[in-house]
C-alpha cells in the first residue's frame, strides 16, 4: 500500500483536484446545488477561505487558505464527498472493491494537493483554475463557463471579463 506524503502547514494555502471516479461523467455540473450545499455546511462547521474554485463536469480545482492554526484540509475533503455522495441516489455501479469497503463509487479516493509557495505560486494556480474550462474546451471564453469563482474575481476587479491569460498559450485543447 502507497502512504502519500501530504503537506500539512497550519494556515497554509493549498491547491487541489479532486476527481469523480467515472471520469466520463457530468455529475458535478448536473447536480452542482447538491455539491454546494455540502461545501456551505462544511465551511460552516470548519472554516476556510475560498480563493479561486471551478467545478468542471468530472472534477473540480480550487485554490482553500485555512484559518491560522489548522491543517487539516482532509477532514473537510471527506466531508464534502460524503455528503455529496450521500445526497445522490445509488445509481453507480460498484467494483468489487468498492462494494466490499461499502463505498459509493462516487469519487476518486485520492485527490492532488499541493501547498502553495509564494505568490507567484499561488497567481499560477490560481490562474489555472480559472483557466480550466477553456482548457478543456467547454467555453471559448472564461467568462461563459458559470461555475467558476472567475465572476467573483472579476466583480472584485482582479480580472477584466474578457481575460484569457498569458498562459492560454501551449494550452491544448
Amino acid at each position: 500500500m502507497s502512504h502519500y506524503r501530504r503537506a500539512r502547514v497550519p494556515g497554509a494555502t493549498y491547491f487541489f483536484t479532486v476527481n469523480l471516479f467515472n471520469r466520463r461523467s457530468d455529475l458535478l455540473v448536473r447536480h452542482i446545488d447538491l455539491l454546494r450545499e455540502p461545501v456551505r455546511a462544511t465551511r460552516s462547521r470548519h472554516p476556510l477561505h475560498i480563493d479561486a474554485w471551478v467545478v468542471l463536469p468530472d472534477h473540480m480545482h480550487c485554490v482553500w487558505t485555512l484559518p491560522d492554526g489548522d491543517a487539516d484540509f482532509a477532514l473537510r475533503w471527506k466531508v464534502i464527498k460524503f455528503a455529496f455522495a450521500r445526497r445522490l441516489p445509488k445509481t453507480e455501479v460498484l467494483t468489487t472493491t468498492q462494494r466490499s469497503r461499502g463505498e459509493r463509487g462516487i469519487w476518486q479516493r485520492r485527490y492532488w494537493e499541493h501547498l502553495i509557495q509564494d505568490e507567484r505560486d499561488y497567481r499560477h494556480h490560481v490562474d489555472y483554475v480559472h483557466l480550466n474550462p477553456l482548457k478543456h474546451g467547454l467555453v471559448e471564453r472564461i467568462a461563459d463557463w458559470p461555475y467558476s469563482s472567475f465572476h467573483r474575481a472579476v466583480r472584485a476587479g482582479v480580472y477584466p471579463v474578457d481575460w484569457c491569460g498569458d498562459e492560454t498559450r501551449g494550452i491544448s485543447r
